[in-house]
């Protein structure tokens, strides 16, 4: 059988939340239609984090409300801390994405705590979640480096993942925020991750601001993992990450997995027609290859 790899699709919410353009309510909601239409079926749809810290997501509540739930997408929120994963249960999201952070500097001025504090903000959180009945991943950022504390110990990592599965974690992703993984790396830390939190599935989450994004994904294919986040054009980026840049293109991931013999559901096409028209409303050219080169020849 062919195997499937899962893309989350990330724009809407890690792709819109550094771009310099400012999208409106119903410019999103077009951006989540068009997505759902090329087949995505699990997206960040918004985060419900401080409007002041992230003013890009400030709006994430009407974009909740404004989904069409008749269609089988699950929409996810991200969110920090119990504030957050409250405001995300009201807004009905169908899975609630928590941070975790791995670097100390990045981490508090991310979201103010260190990785331990983080750790214990969703022990707090993961009750009101569960008992919310919301199925619930985590993430753990800077995961492959902080971007001003330089090396991120895999320990701590590790640490971070086995208190995510005592939390009811279901699903962890490894993110590497400021884009210096590398497929090296990205075996050793997998491994080194499965040894402390066997019973949670992982994924994948990373940005392209050295090159090495794709080759990264193969890498973590490689290791077993079958569950890849990536943005549509290649947009996105971290707001408390100097030179951060965006995330891996989805239309790059998905050409480079069904053209190695992998299934994902999405529609590669379409999927370059919505970086194309991304390109119009965010004023700006997009990053992804396929976006620009197109699809194979015939």
């Amino acid at each position: 059988m062919t195997r499937r790899i899962d893309i989350v699709e990330v724009g809407p919410r890690d792709g819109l939340q550094n771009d310099p353009a400012n999208l409106t309510t119903s410019q999103k909601l077009e951006f989540i239609s068009r997505l759902e239409e090329c087949g995505v079926r699990r997206m960040e749809s918004g985060s419900f984090v401080s409007p002041k810290a992230v003013p890009k997501m400030a709006d994430s509540a009407e974009v909740f409300m404004g989904l069409d739930r008749s269609k089988p997408t699950r929409h996810i929120a991200l969110a920090l801390n119990e504030k957050g994963v409250r405001r995300a249960i009201d807004a009905k999201a169908d899975e609630i994405n928590f941070v975790l952070v791995a670097g100390e500097t990045f981490g508090k001025r991310n979201q103010g705590m260190s990785p331990s504090e983080s750790g214990d903000m969703l022990a707090q959180c993961a009750p009101l979640i569960l008992d919310a009945g919301i199925p619930f991943s985590a993430t753990i950022s800077v995961a492959f480096g902080d971007p001003f504390d330089g090396e991120v110990d895999p320990a701590v990592v590790a640490n971070l993942a086995a208190r995510a599965q005592r939390a009811g974690v279901g699903e962890l992703a490894l993110g590497d925020t400021i884009g210096v993984a590398t497929p090296w790396q990205v075996k050793a830390l997998t491994e080194r991750v499965r040894l402390e939190a066997p019973d949670v599935f992982l994924r994948m989450h990373f940005h392209d601001t050295r090159g090495a994004a794709l080759a990264n994904v193969a890498a973590a294919i490689d290791e077993g993992v079958d569950v890849i986040d990536a943005s549509c054009g290649g947009i996105g980026g971290c707001p408390f990450a100097p030179a951060a840049t965006g995330n891996v293109a989805t239309e790059d991931v998905v050409y480079m997995l069904e053209r190695s013999g992998f299934e994902t559901g999405l529609d590669l096409g379409k999927l370059i027609e919505t970086a194309k028209w991304l390109e119009t409303v965010l004023g700006h050219p997009v990053s992804s290859s396929l976006s620009k080169a197109g699809g194979f020849p015939g």
